[in-house]
């Protein structure tokens, strides 16, 4: 049987070769095996990478027992919690394009006939599923699970209300002891953040997509137990991929992706998840524009409230009975893709024998939170392309707001004002030069949303940038063209009404065509933040938001 690692390791030609893989303990029989690359994004900065040697180890063995040969290298992470609030957060969605490319260029080298990716936080989920679709070579993906939540005068609590506690000191509504002794609570261990944040969300959306197993979004990273037999379990999973050639393009389809946004929208995922799932399907060669978000929001329940938009955690969503059973309630009302492929066959064989156990936490499609979709795709003259709101996050006497505009070239500059007592009810803080390019970057903005949060402002904000899945609030970001780019963003003045509208998916400033028209011919673009260095290169070759800030 000819295989891909062919290239590195048969005929007369590769004898060579072959010796390199004898320098590295492998046997000849080793060699004959197919060659399984096991990425691991194991590192000591990111908690919820902390203790993926030992899903690497658990993947290696399931690997062995099927029958390959088990080859392991790594990958890089950032962590947004810690990048937060500095320039290292300009790197955060920019090391997505570092781990894709980097991913392809071992793979390639290597001449791997199979890949199981192990990732956990943010970028890094994204960046191994880009890199699987560009590769096309049978791949699964485990991660290393949840944070357990932390618990804080009786109450489950996460980081995000570690971030809060900085706008509720600064507000004096809690003392420096009291910030530390939170800090000290929200985050007991290992694991990516407790909340349906970004990381969490796309460990989730990656079961859906097909490409990882029941319970990889949801499974705690503390049930050590359970977290490895998944592993093991990916590792014999993706040698019946290689037996088959079942690819990445085979399961990541059109329908994959709709089943993807309509578990999101159902479960109010973070707002992230637009450009990366944009930018995984643009690897995969298909197109799916924001409208299509917007469409299955609309007719998708909401049906969990987890936090940040509510008081459970990912424990608690699989104790409900995970992924699964949402893809199984939501299949009530004809809105998933049943015969679609995954790792391990069909979803409908995947979800037969889901049950919702907690109800309280899994609502039903008849009664849901809401009956629209967590994520809300907003449209107006301040956003010709389109601007994201994580709406399930949003408290009802905010879905419609008009403020007075406040405004800031950079979220260091809005954060001063915020902490800073500038910020008042009934404005709208707008932060710009903040985006893909103008970042560049685009980082996260959960630094001013939880300080408004904690400090109790009834405002809005909005941004070019965009915010951290742990973020709540009327907070509007990837808005497209961004102001580096020319964007109407761009355009506005401190004083400007500016009019937030999610339920009609409207987001206007207050402002005449005739005076938007005269500032934009007076407006110039300023100068890059950054002139030197990847994120220098990373500006000139990223495409706006609205197309998932792929690299051209």
């Amino acid at each position: 049987m000819s295989m891909r690692s062919d290239v590195v390791k048969k005929g007369p030609t590769r004898c060579a070769h072959r010796s390199l893989f004898y320098a590295l303990g492998f046997g000849p029989e080793d060699i004959k095996k197919p060659l399984i690359g096991i990425c691991n994004s194991f590192n000591e900065v990111i908690p919820g990478h902390v203790h993926l040697r030992t899903i690497a180890d658990a993947a290696k063995l399931g690997v062995a027992a099927a029958g390959g040969t088990p080859m392991e290298f790594p990958a890089i992470g950032v962590c947004d919690g810690i990048a937060m609030g500095h320039t290292g957060m300009k790197f955060s969605l920019a090391s997505r394009e570092l781990i894709a490319d980097s991913i392809e260029a071992v793979a390639t080298a290597s001449g791997f006939d199979g890949l199981v990716l192990i990732p956990n936080c943010d970028k890094v989920v994204p960046g191994m599923l880009m890199a699987a679709a560009r590769l096309n070579i049978p791949s699964v993906v485990v991660s290393g699970g949840a944070m357990l939540a932390g618990r804080y005068k009786g109450k489950d609590v996460s980081v995000s209300q570690a971030f809060e506690a900085a706008g509720k000191f600064a507000s004096g509504e809690i003392s420096e002891a009291e910030m530390a002794e939170i800090e000290e609570s929200v985050c007991p261990g290992c694991g990516s953040c407790a909340g349906l944040f970004t990381a969490n969300t796309m460990n989730c959306l990656t079961e859906v997509l097909g490409m990882g197993l029941p319970g990889n979004g949801t499974i705690p990273a503390a049930y050590t137990g359970a977290r490895q037999r998944l592993a093991r379990r990916a590792g014999e999973v993706v040698m019946n991929l290689v037996k088959n050639d079942i690819k990445p393009r085979d399961i990541l389809t059109k329908e994959a992706f709709e089943n993807a946004i309509t578990v999101d929208m159902g479960i109010g995922g973070s707002s992230n998840t637009v450009l990366h799932l944009t930018a995984i399907a643009h690897e995969a060669g298909i197109e799916i524009p924001a409208p299509l978000f917007d469409e299955i929001s609309r007719k998708t329940p909401y049906i969990t409230k987890l936090s940040p938009g509510g008081t459970y955690h990912i424990q608690d969503l699989n104790e409900a009975g995970g992924i699964p059973a949402v893809m199984k309630e939501l299949s009530k009302k004809g809105l998933i893709h049943l015969d679609a492929l995954t790792v391990t066959g069909k979803v409908e064989d995947r979800i037969k024998n889901a049950e919702i156990t907690r109800p309280d936490v899994i609502h039903s499609v008849e009664n849901p939170y809401r009956n629209e979709g967590g994520i809300a795709i907003l449209k107006g003259n301040l956003c010709p392309d389109y601007a994201v709101v994580k709406a399930s996050a949003v408290k009802e006497d905010m879905l419609t707001y008009k403020g007075t505009a406040k405004c800031y070239d950079s979220e260091e500059d809005a954060i001063n004002a915020i902490m800073g007592g500038q910020i008042h009810d009934g404005d709208v803080v707008v932060i710009r030069y903040e985006g893909p390019k103008g970042g560049p970057g685009m980082q996260e903005m959960l630094n001013p949303t939880a300080a408004i949060t904690g400090m109790g402002l009834k405002v809005g904000l909005i941004t070019d940038g965009r915010f951290s899945g742990a973020s709540q609030g009327a907070c509007i970001g990837h808005i497209s063209p961004e102001a580096m780019a020319g964007g109407p963003i761009g355009l506005i003045k401190d004083g400007d009404i500016i009019s937030i509208d999610i339920p009609n998916r409207k987001l206007e400033l207050e402002v005449s065509d005739e005076e938007l028209e005269k500032r934009r011919k007076e407006w110039k673009q300023p100068e890059p933040k950054i002139k030197t260095g990847y994120l220098a290169r990373y500006a000139r070759l990223t495409t706006s938001a609205s197309t998932g800030a792929v690299l051209k």
